[in-house]
C-alpha cells in the first residue's frame, strides 16, 4: 500500500494542526493505521493508531490532546493535534499494516515500528514557543 501524508506546518504553542494520510488499495478498511514521529537525533516513536474497528491507542504524552480517526470511504486517516507543545516538533509519519497479520487480534498493541510494513514520506510539524 502507498501512503501520502500531508498537513504539517509551523504553529505556535497551544495551536492546532490536522494531519492527513491518504492510502492506496481496496483493503483500507482492514488496515491498522498508525502515526509515528521522529525528532532530530531521536528514534522514531509511536504516537497513535487506529484499527479496523476504530479502536484507538495513544502514547501517554499526547493522550487527551491528539485524536486519530479514519474515513474508510476516502481511504484516509487523520491526526487532529490540539494544544501543541514545542516537544511535539518532529517529522510525522503515517504507517499501515493489515490486520490479517495477527488474525485481526484486538489484543495486539500495534505500537512499534516493527508492526508496520508500509510507510508514508513524512510531514514536518514545528511548534514554536
Amino acid at each position: 500500500v502507498q501512503l501520502q501524508a500531508s498537513g504539517g506546518g509551523l504553529v505556535q504553542a497551544g495551536g492546532s494542526l490536522r494531519l492527513s494520510c491518504a492510502a492506496s488499495g481496496r483493503a483500507f478498511r482492514t488496515y491498522v493505521m498508525g502515526w509515528f514521529r521522529q525528532a532530530p537525533g531521536k528514534e522514531r516513536e509511536f504516537v497513535a493508531r487506529i484499527n479496523w474497528i476504530a479502536g484507538t491507542r495513544y502514547v501517554d504524552s499526547v493522550a487527551g490532546r491528539f485524536t486519530i480517526s479514519r474515513d474508510n470511504a476516502k481511504n484516509t486517516v487523520y491526526l487532529q493535534m490540539n494544544s501543541l507543545k514545542p516537544e511535539d516538533t518532529a517529522v510525522y509519519y503515517c504507517a499501515a499494516t493489515s490486520g490479517s497479520g495477527t488474525g485481526y487480534s484486538t489484543v495486539h498493541e500495534y505500537s512499534t515500528v516493527h508492526d508496520y510494513g508500509s510507510w508514508g514520506q513524512g510531514t514536518q510539524v514545528t511548534v514554536s514557543s
